[in-house]
Protein backbone atom coordinates (compact mmCIF):
# COMPACT_ATOMS: atom_id res chain seq x y z
CA UNK A 1 0.00 0.00 0.00
CA UNK A 2 1.33 3.45 -0.93
CA UNK A 3 2.54 5.55 1.99
CA UNK A 4 0.14 8.42 1.23
CA UNK A 5 -2.77 6.00 1.64
CA UNK A 6 -1.62 4.99 5.12
CA UNK A 7 -1.17 8.64 6.01
CA UNK A 8 -4.63 9.47 4.68
CA UNK A 9 -6.23 6.78 6.83
CA UNK A 10 -4.57 8.25 9.92
CA UNK A 11 -5.65 11.71 8.75
CA UNK A 12 -9.32 10.67 8.47
CA UNK A 13 -9.24 9.15 11.93
CA UNK A 14 -7.44 12.08 13.54
CA UNK A 15 -9.96 14.53 12.05
CA UNK A 16 -12.81 12.35 13.39
CA UNK A 17 -14.18 12.18 9.84
CA UNK A 18 -14.26 8.38 9.84
CA UNK A 19 -16.18 7.06 12.85
CA UNK A 20 -17.10 3.63 14.14
CA UNK A 21 -20.31 2.85 16.03
CA UNK A 22 -23.94 2.48 14.99
CA UNK A 23 -25.11 4.57 12.06
CA UNK A 24 -28.16 4.59 9.78
CA UNK A 25 -27.25 5.53 6.21
CA UNK A 26 -29.48 7.31 3.69
CA UNK A 27 -30.10 3.92 2.14
CA UNK A 28 -31.51 2.70 5.46
CA UNK A 29 -28.62 0.32 6.01
CA UNK A 30 -27.34 -0.02 9.57
CA UNK A 31 -23.60 0.52 9.31
CA UNK A 32 -20.80 0.09 11.88
CA UNK A 33 -18.83 2.92 10.27
CA UNK A 34 -19.56 6.31 8.77
CA UNK A 35 -17.55 8.96 6.94
CA UNK A 36 -18.57 12.61 7.04
CA UNK A 37 -16.30 14.76 4.87
CA UNK A 38 -18.18 17.84 6.07
CA UNK A 39 -16.05 17.66 9.23
CA UNK A 40 -12.97 18.87 7.36
CA UNK A 41 -13.45 22.47 8.45
CA UNK A 42 -10.07 24.16 9.04
CA UNK A 43 -7.53 25.55 6.62
CA UNK A 44 -4.95 22.95 7.66
CA UNK A 45 -7.39 20.09 7.20
CA UNK A 46 -8.52 21.25 3.77
CA UNK A 47 -4.91 21.81 2.68
CA UNK A 48 -3.89 18.30 3.73
CA UNK A 49 -7.02 16.76 2.22
CA UNK A 50 -6.37 18.48 -1.10
CA UNK A 51 -2.80 17.13 -1.17
CA UNK A 52 -4.09 13.58 -0.70
CA UNK A 53 -6.61 14.06 -3.50
CA UNK A 54 -3.90 15.49 -5.78
CA UNK A 55 -1.59 12.54 -5.10
CA UNK A 56 -4.37 10.05 -5.79
CA UNK A 57 -5.40 11.80 -9.02
CA UNK A 58 -1.80 11.85 -10.19
CA UNK A 59 -1.42 8.18 -9.25
CA UNK A 60 -4.67 7.05 -10.90
CA UNK A 61 -5.11 9.36 -13.89
CA UNK A 62 -1.76 11.07 -14.52
CA UNK A 63 -1.36 14.65 -15.74
CA UNK A 64 -3.20 14.60 -19.05
CA UNK A 65 -6.32 16.52 -18.04
CA UNK A 66 -7.42 20.15 -18.11
CA UNK A 67 -10.27 20.64 -15.65
CA UNK A 68 -11.17 19.44 -12.18
CA UNK A 69 -14.95 19.37 -11.70
CA UNK A 70 -16.69 19.13 -8.34
CA UNK A 71 -20.49 18.88 -7.96
CA UNK A 72 -22.19 21.43 -5.71
CA UNK A 73 -22.02 21.81 -2.85
CA UNK A 74 -19.25 19.78 -1.18
CA UNK A 75 -17.41 19.43 -4.45
CA UNK A 76 -16.83 23.20 -4.70
CA UNK A 77 -14.20 23.57 -1.93
CA UNK A 78 -12.70 20.18 -2.86
CA UNK A 79 -12.21 21.35 -6.44
CA UNK A 80 -10.69 24.71 -5.53
CA UNK A 81 -8.34 23.32 -2.90
CA UNK A 82 -7.23 20.34 -4.99
CA UNK A 83 -6.50 22.42 -8.09
CA UNK A 84 -4.21 24.56 -5.89
CA UNK A 85 -2.55 21.46 -4.38
CA UNK A 86 -2.03 19.93 -7.82
CA UNK A 87 -0.15 23.01 -8.98
CA UNK A 88 1.93 23.03 -5.81
CA UNK A 89 2.86 19.34 -6.05
CA UNK A 90 3.16 18.84 -9.81
CA UNK A 91 3.51 22.32 -11.31
CA UNK A 92 0.55 21.95 -13.65
CA UNK A 93 -2.21 24.53 -14.00
CA UNK A 94 -5.59 22.83 -13.72
CA UNK A 95 -8.77 24.84 -14.19
CA UNK A 96 -11.50 24.31 -11.63
CA UNK A 97 -15.20 24.11 -12.35
CA UNK A 98 -18.37 23.35 -10.40
CA UNK A 99 -22.08 23.51 -11.05
CA UNK A 100 -24.61 25.75 -9.38
CA UNK A 101 -27.80 24.34 -7.94
CA UNK A 102 -29.67 27.20 -9.62
CA UNK A 103 -28.86 28.77 -13.01
CA UNK A 104 -27.66 32.36 -12.60
CA UNK A 105 -29.19 34.85 -15.06
CA UNK A 106 -27.10 37.95 -14.35
CA UNK A 107 -23.39 38.79 -14.08
CA UNK A 108 -21.48 35.52 -14.35
CA UNK A 109 -24.43 33.75 -15.93
CA UNK A 110 -25.11 30.06 -16.41
CA UNK A 111 -25.02 26.89 -14.40
CA UNK A 112 -21.23 26.70 -14.02
CA UNK A 113 -19.00 28.26 -11.39
CA UNK A 114 -15.32 28.83 -12.14
CA UNK A 115 -13.92 27.90 -15.53
CA UNK A 116 -16.26 27.29 -18.43
CA UNK A 117 -15.98 23.94 -20.17
CA UNK A 118 -14.71 23.92 -23.75
CA UNK A 119 -14.78 21.38 -26.56
CA UNK A 120 -11.86 19.00 -26.18
CA UNK A 121 -11.44 19.50 -22.44
CA UNK A 122 -10.37 16.45 -20.46
CA UNK A 123 -12.15 16.48 -17.11
CA UNK A 124 -11.49 14.72 -13.81
CA UNK A 125 -14.48 14.71 -11.46
CA UNK A 126 -14.05 14.86 -7.68
CA UNK A 127 -16.41 13.95 -4.84
CA UNK A 128 -16.18 13.15 -1.14
CA UNK A 129 -17.80 9.71 -1.16
CA UNK A 130 -20.25 7.91 -3.42
CA UNK A 131 -22.68 5.47 -1.83
CA UNK A 132 -25.40 5.16 -4.46
CA UNK A 133 -24.16 7.09 -7.49
CA UNK A 134 -27.19 9.39 -7.40
CA UNK A 135 -25.14 12.60 -7.60
CA UNK A 136 -23.57 11.40 -10.85
CA UNK A 137 -27.05 11.00 -12.35
CA UNK A 138 -27.36 14.79 -12.07
CA UNK A 139 -23.75 15.80 -12.65
CA UNK A 140 -22.62 13.81 -15.70
CA UNK A 141 -25.40 15.19 -17.96
CA UNK A 142 -24.52 18.73 -16.82
CA UNK A 143 -20.83 18.28 -17.65
CA UNK A 144 -21.44 16.59 -20.98
CA UNK A 145 -24.15 19.10 -21.86
CA UNK A 146 -21.82 22.12 -21.66
CA UNK A 147 -19.29 21.09 -24.29
CA UNK A 148 -17.81 18.12 -26.13
CA UNK A 149 -15.58 17.00 -23.25
CA UNK A 150 -13.96 13.74 -22.23
CA UNK A 151 -14.44 12.67 -18.62
CA UNK A 152 -11.11 11.09 -17.68
CA UNK A 153 -12.39 9.68 -14.40
CA UNK A 154 -13.97 10.19 -11.01
CA UNK A 155 -12.01 10.30 -7.74
CA UNK A 156 -13.57 10.01 -4.28
CA UNK A 157 -11.89 9.94 -0.88
CA UNK A 158 -13.28 6.61 0.36
CA UNK A 159 -14.68 3.60 -1.44
CA UNK A 160 -17.01 1.88 1.02
CA UNK A 161 -16.80 -1.27 -1.12
CA UNK A 162 -20.42 -2.17 -0.66
CA UNK A 163 -23.25 -2.93 -3.05
CA UNK A 164 -24.83 -0.10 -4.98
CA UNK A 165 -27.99 -0.87 -6.93
CA UNK A 166 -26.58 -4.27 -7.94
CA UNK A 167 -23.98 -6.64 -6.50
CA UNK A 168 -21.22 -4.25 -7.64
CA UNK A 169 -19.92 -1.17 -5.88
CA UNK A 170 -21.46 2.20 -6.70
CA UNK A 171 -18.12 3.24 -8.20
CA UNK A 172 -18.10 0.21 -10.50
CA UNK A 173 -21.71 0.87 -11.50
CA UNK A 174 -20.85 4.49 -12.34
CA UNK A 175 -17.88 3.38 -14.43
CA UNK A 176 -19.94 0.89 -16.42
CA UNK A 177 -22.91 3.23 -16.86
CA UNK A 178 -21.02 6.33 -17.99
CA UNK A 179 -17.91 4.83 -19.53
CA UNK A 180 -15.11 6.36 -17.48
CA UNK A 181 -12.88 4.91 -14.74
CA UNK A 182 -13.47 5.55 -11.05
CA UNK A 183 -11.05 5.47 -8.13
CA UNK A 184 -10.70 6.34 -4.46
CA UNK A 185 -7.86 7.61 -2.30
CA UNK A 186 -8.44 4.54 -0.12
CA UNK A 187 -10.95 1.73 0.19
CA UNK A 188 -12.64 0.59 3.38
CA UNK A 189 -10.87 -2.80 3.25
CA UNK A 190 -7.55 -0.90 3.18
CA UNK A 191 -8.66 1.10 6.21
CA UNK A 192 -9.56 -2.10 8.06
CA UNK A 193 -6.26 -3.71 7.08
CA UNK A 194 -4.24 -0.81 8.53
CA UNK A 195 -6.33 -0.62 11.68
CA UNK A 196 -5.94 -4.36 12.24
CA UNK A 197 -2.17 -4.05 11.91
CA UNK A 198 -2.22 -1.31 14.54
CA UNK A 199 -4.62 -3.21 16.86
CA UNK A 200 -7.18 -0.39 16.70
CA UNK A 201 -10.25 -2.58 16.21
CA UNK A 202 -11.63 -4.76 18.99
CA UNK A 203 -13.16 -8.19 18.34
CA UNK A 204 -16.76 -6.97 18.78
CA UNK A 205 -16.37 -4.20 16.21
CA UNK A 206 -14.54 -6.49 13.81
CA UNK A 207 -17.37 -8.98 14.10
CA UNK A 208 -19.94 -6.29 13.24
CA UNK A 209 -17.88 -5.07 10.28
CA UNK A 210 -17.55 -8.64 8.98
CA UNK A 211 -21.32 -9.15 9.36
CA UNK A 212 -22.01 -5.89 7.49
CA UNK A 213 -19.83 -6.92 4.57
CA UNK A 214 -21.32 -10.39 4.60
CA UNK A 215 -24.66 -8.73 3.88
CA UNK A 216 -23.69 -5.69 1.82
CA UNK A 217 -20.18 -6.32 0.54
CA UNK A 218 -19.73 -5.92 -3.20
CA UNK A 219 -18.05 -8.34 -5.55
CA UNK A 220 -15.93 -5.60 -7.10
Amino acid sequence: MEQYKKEFIEFMLSCDVLKFGDFTLKSGRKSPFFMNAGLYVTGRQLTELAHYYAKAIHDQFGDDFDVLFGPAYKGIPLTVATSMAYYELYGKEIRYCSNRKEIKDHGDTGILLGSKLKDGDRVVMIEDVTSSGKSMEETVPIVRGQANVEIVGLIVSLNRNEKGKSDKTALKEISELYGFPTAAIVSMPEVIEVMKEENRLDDELLSRIDAYYEQYGAKE
